[in-house]
């Protein structure tokens, strides 16, 4: 699919231009907002983005399905796995790569990229969603505090284009799964979590739960050995224990 690719030289944030595109009526399904610079770039509950010029590929892609609506958590899935794709077919099968729910893509245990999924006074009768990406690309450091990693630090040198172009397609495909609710795109963010069949702590907005992982579908969300599902929008976060 060919997409319309807007290019922002310095932006507040792709997924905020993006936003402000459907707001307006001009945005169309498939746009991508692709930005150099964020001056505030935002992540998960409010926080930051570190996103330094021209070291970061910063983009949001416009989805405008039909109803009914789906939960952004699957397409914060969708994104995870993008970017995972991107990153194993750049760094290679060898590379330590995984994913840690719900939004970050790790390498070697430090974040190499995160998704965020936004949606704003959602019409059920006429959905969008804005699917946002950060992927490190050539950053040598970070500010204090902050464990990350870049995909130059990772061993990769390939050029932003063929990063960006990589990305888009393997985001598009994702997506795709993710609205027709592909049984198999559950499966492999599991894989990607490494976490199957291992005893987890799962943790929702009020309290957490420990158990073997046993399954994750769109039905029912996440599967704990011994006890009842948890729906994807209720899970913050998931740890091996």
């Amino acid at each position: 699919m060919r997409r319309n690719l807007i290019q922002h030289d310095s932006v507040d944030s792709t997924n905020e231009r993006a936003l402000q595109a459907i707001a307006a009526g001009t945005a169309r399904d498939g746009d991508v907002h692709v930005a150099r610079e964020q001056t505030a770039g935002r992540g998960r509950r409010g926080h930051a983005w570190h996103s330094a010029r021209d070291e970061g590929l910063y983009l949001s892609m416009v989805l405008l399905p039909p109803p009914p609506p789906l939960s952004p958590a699957g397409l914060t899935m969708a994104g995870g796995l993008a970017v995972h794709a991107t990153a194993r077919a750049l760094l290679g099968s060898s590379a330590d790569l995984c994913l840690k729910w719900p939004n970050d893509l790790q390498c070697g245990g430090r974040k190499l990229a995160g998704v965020l999924v936004e949606t704003r006074g959602l019409d059920p009768a006429a959905p969008h969603y804005v699917v946002g990406i950060g992927l490190n690309l050539s950053q040598r450091s970070f500010p204090a505090g902050l464990e990350a990693t870049s995909l130059s630090m990772c061993g990769c040198a390939a050029a932003r284009e063929l990063v960006q172009e990589l990305l888009i397609e393997n985001l598009g495909r994702e997506t795709r799964a993710a609205l027709e609710r592909d049984p198999e795109l559950p499966l492999r963010f599991l894989v990607c979590l490494g976490l199957k069949d291992r005893m987890v702590r799962v943790f929702t907005s009020t309290q957490h739960h420990e158990g073997r992982l046993r399954g994750l579908d769109w039905e029912h969300g996440l599967l704990l050995e011994g006890r009842g599902p948890l729906a994807l929008e209720w899970i913050t976060g998931v740890q091996a224990l």
